[in-house]
């Protein structure tokens, strides 16, 4: 019997780019909490991103954000794994030393950002909902870090390409879509973040369904017996998921979880 039902958001739920879910999911989603399945939203978007997405049910879905750094529930905070304050700042300077990137902090509650371009900024408060605070510097921010994020509007593995291999062994690095590179305290992921709601509800990999498309949904895949890649994740997904949904322009995941009612 499946108990616990994740799904990530961008490419998954909904097209890259767009912040709004079919109708249809939220009367899903409560007609499986009353046949008992628990879903959580697992994403590298920030809990307040989430929340805002899933507006009319988020008192009824477990937000498992920045990758799984942070878990909660309508803006409680279950669980924390905060990046190594040395470590993050010494990330920080080496993304601004690579030619096009932007920096973006997280801390559990608000993103920092230190960038001059109010476009990228409009765009992560009006398109993402992120809760977004412009700082002097980011490195003085006295907040936890809980994520780090660098951002190019296309390319974005060839350009971290270094980082990747100087950080590598101490933080957990991630590629999401074509435009970001995140990095959290080592051994945090989404799959971490699937334990620890698995251990909490007392649900089993063997009792948990999963549905991603990218790299940092991998490790949520093998938390999962029913992981499934929807048909425009990438080849190496596909390969790691035992089952295949329809792509996310096909309401894929929709789909699947309508079966279950």
């Amino acid at each position: 019997m499946i108990k616990l039902i994740a799904s990530d958001i961008d490419g998954t739920l909904v097209r890259d780019g767009e912040h709004k879910l079919d109708p249809e999911y939220f009367d899903v989603i409560l007609g499986l909490r009353k046949k008992g399945i628990q879903f959580a939203a697992a994403s590298g978007r920030q809990w307040a991103s989430i929340e805002a997405v899933f507006e009319p049910v988020k008192e009824k879905v477990f937000y498992l954000s920045d990758n799984g750094a942070y878990v909660g529930c309508h803006g409680r905070n279950l669980f924390l794994n905060p990046i190594d304050r040395e470590t993050a700042m010494e990330l920080i300077r080496g993304i601004r030393q690579v030619p096009g990137l932007e920096v973006m902090v997280g801390g559990p509650d608000v993103v920092y950002v230190d960038t001059k371009d109010q476009a990228f900024i409009d765009w992560m408060v009006n398109g993402y909902k992120f809760r977004v605070k412009q700082v002097e510097d980011v490195t003085a921010v006295g907040d936890d870090i809980i994520k780090v994020s660098a951002y190019k509007p296309r390319d974005i593995q060839e350009a971290v390409k270094g980082l990747l291999g100087q950080f590598g062994d101490r933080l957990k690095m991630t590629i999401s879509g074509d435009m970001w590179m995140d990095a959290m305290a080592s051994g945090v992921c989404k799959g971490q973040a699937i334990r620890v709601l698995q251990e909490s509800l007392d649900i089993r990999p063997e009792e948990t369904m999963a549905f991603g498309d990218q790299l940092n949904d991998m490790e949520m895949l093998e938390r999962s017996y029913y992981s499934f890649a929807v048909a425009n994740a990438r080849e190496e997904v596909r390969k790691a998921a035992r089952f295949q949904a329809d792509a996310n322009v096909e309401k894929g995941v929709l789909k699947i979880l309508k079966l279950l009612l």
